[in-house]
């Protein structure tokens, strides 16, 4: 395992990147707990890619979210809804996975949910330069419907207690969030980490992750990069 900063961090993972060859756009996923930092740590990598000259393709989870009425039918605590019915797996391979992958066309969507407007949305077709990296942030991303559609795995791991702290001081540092802390609270003890508990218990996604960031800390993150097949010398 390696300790070091955010950006010798973000520098091994572009370096893991590269040692990816794939006749087709190469797909990145971002996995973790709800507020492990995942999101950021993936815009961090865009920047660093794009920088030198990959085209990069940015998407998350939150953009192939069910509409609302559908992910809260079992009830707005019920962690099997979360985990089970929040998001739409299906379209999420039909129109971006799928097509970036083998066989595919490169012609995709990089999302199918409006969440202002809490519906389906179909924005344009964008056809992928067939070098570019999707980098796919979000939670359940590792389950066994989705585990073969990657070619690199990023676990972001942080204790799931710390989660429920950093919601907090992500809604007070949002202008205009009037969220009440006792409800993020109850959410993330009653919805989301019993979700995340369900989610280890059953597909076990750190044994499958190529590389692991232990994020507990993030301006000193500490990573484990895995020899894998999908690792190319790494």
């Amino acid at each position: 395992m390696d300790q070091g900063t955010r950006g010798e961090l973000i520098t091994r993972l572009a370096e893991a990147i590269r040692s990816v060859t794939t006749p087709h756009p190469l797909r990145v996923a971002v996995d973790g707990p709800p507020a492990a930092g995942k999101t950021t740590l993936a815009d961090e990598l865009a920047v660093v890619l794009r920088a030198q000259d990959r085209h990069v393709i940015r998407a998350s989870i939150d953009d192939f979210l069910f509409p609302r009425a559908r992910r809260y039918r079992r009830g707005q605590y019920s962690a099997e809804g979360c985990y089970f019915d929040a998001h739409d797996r299906a379209a999420l391979c039909r129109v971006l996975l799928d097509p970036l992958g083998p066989g595919g066309d490169r012609r995709f969507q990089h999302s199918v949910y409006d969440r202002d407007a809490d519906a389906p949305s179909s924005p344009p077709f964008t056809t992928a330069a067939a070098d570019a990296v999707l980098l796919f942030d979000g939670v359940f991303l590792l389950r066994p419907e989705l585990i073969g559609r990657w070619e690199l795995r990023v676990f972001v791991s942080v204790p799931l207690e710390r989660t429920v702290d950093r919601a907090r001081d992500r809604s007070i540092a949002l202008a205009g969030d009037t969220t009440d802390p006792a409800e993020i609270e109850r959410s993330w003890r009653n919805r989301y980490i019993p979700a995340q508990q369900l989610y280890f218990a059953t597909a076990r996604p750190a044994d499958h992750a190529d590389v692991i960031v232990y994020n507990d800390q993030l301006q000193r993150p500490a990573w484990e990069v895995r020899r894998h097949p999908s690792v190319r010398g790494g």
